[in-house]
């Protein structure tokens, strides 16, 4: 690409007419003009719902004039999306060796990559823990819970507990724990459909 002169001079031409005595050659400059490709380079734009893995897509677009023939370039793409949310898929290019940098106008565009909630339901199923004691005069104590999750995608990590997971009772009877589903909050963006169930467990003192 640039602006080439033909660069003619006057003592390129020579009078061979007996004619005429006084001739002067006068030159117009002439040029060729070659003008840069353009070339707009995009990485791919994709969306998926949550699943645990990575979104990624490692196709790149040329648009514009392209590439002459044979000429070109390779492409390192780098995006990446796990969680629910957008981000760039973000690339750089590399011209091949025999692309010269200067014949072109490149301009690069990065696609989006989205990932959306789950709305799968999810059912997390929380057994309180369970005891028995024999009267004694003491206070007896149960604590805790086990959890359950019907999808593995889903971990504990993925939610807090806000209530008291603690049983106590001293004189004879049953006593329940009594968490309630209000007592589990989802923290997870993955997921929108997240159902705590409560499974009692009690202490009972004989």
């Amino acid at each position: 690409a640039g602006i080439y002169n033909m660069e003619l001079k006057p003592s390129d031409f020579k009078n061979t007419s007996s004619n005429f005595t006084n001739v002067e050659f006068v030159i117009v400059d002439g040029t060729l003009e070659i003008s840069k490709r353009t070339v707009t380079l995009t990485s791919a734009t994709q969306e998926k719902v949550y699943d645990g893995t990575a979104l990624t897509n490692d196709d790149v677009t040329e648009g514009g004039d392209g590439f002459a023939d044979g000429e070109g370039a390779t492409y390192n793409v780098t995006g990446t999306q796990t969680e629910v949310g957008s981000s760039a898929n973000a690339f750089t290019y590399t011209l091949n060796s025999n692309t010269k940098a200067a014949n072109y106008d490149i301009t690069t565009t990065a696609g989006t990559l989205t990932v959306t909630e789950l709305t799968d339901k999810v059912t997390v199923t929380i057994t309180e823990n369970s005891g028995s004691e024999k009267y004694d005069g003491k206070e007896k104590t149960v604590a805790g819970y086990t959890v359950s999750i019907d999808n593995s995608l889903y971990k504990e990590a993925d939610f807090s507990f806000n209530g008291n997971a603690t049983i106590t009772g001293t004189d004879a009877g049953t006593y329940n724990m009594e968490l309630t589903a209000e007592d589990f909050t989802n923290n997870s963006k993955n997921f929108t459909n997240v159902e705590f169930v409560i499974v009692d467990g009690t202490l009972e003192i004989s």
